[in-house]
């Protein structure tokens, strides 16, 4: 069954550039991912080290990830999954496993910049300045939830699961057929 055409105010992407999108938006994701599991690794060695060198070296990585790193791939994950959502017949708000994957995303990306990337550098002030790691949850919590998120939305992203959202079955409801919720 060939799907229904989106509406003419939003040009459905080609084929050569929805091909595009998904190679920036699975290499976006990935790299996030890859970011991730570096976070994890780094915070949970400042963690569980006992050398206050290793430490300081760690949660110095963990800052150079988090500024110069995490928000631009996450920008990117955001605005490459929007593009894909509405150029093409999935939709944005058509299938309950995109509009997850959006919501996720869009929560991710917040909490990078208001909870991971603000704890990071507190650790990185207190450790610079001769103290201990103030908290080891500041360095692995962001990591933990982040990592368990996107494992989530690729594991959903693979089998699409829970069919249309309400908007979808009424968008593929022919004209003139009212539509019967279950």
């Amino acid at each position: 069954m060939k799907p229904k055409q989106k509406s003419p105010s939003i040009p459905t992407l080609g084929r050569p550039a929805r091909r595009a999108v998904l190679v920036v938006h699975v290499t976006a994701s990935a790299a996030w991912l890859g970011l991730t599991l570096g976070l994890l690794a780094l915070g949970s060695t400042a963690a569980s080290t006992g050398s206050a060198v290793t430490v300081e070296s760690s949660v110095r990585a963990m800052k150079l990830f988090a500024d110069w790193l995490l928000l631009p791939v996450a920008f990117l994950t955001l605005l490459s999954g929007l593009v894909l959502s509405l150029g093409t017949p999935w939709g944005l708000a058509r299938h309950r496993w995109v509009w997850t994957k959006f919501w996720l995303t869009l929560a991710t990306t917040t909490a990078t910049v208001f909870a991971l990337r603000p704890a990071v550098n507190s650790a990185v002030t207190a450790v610079a300045a001769g103290g201990p790691l103030p908290d080891a949850g500041d360095v692995l919590f962001g990591p933990v939830v982040s990592l368990s998120a996107y494992v989530f939305m690729t594991v959903i992203s693979v089998l699409k699961p829970w069919g249309p959202t309400r908007r979808g079955r009424r968008l593929r409801a022919p004209v003139g057929r009212p539509l019967q919720d279950a």
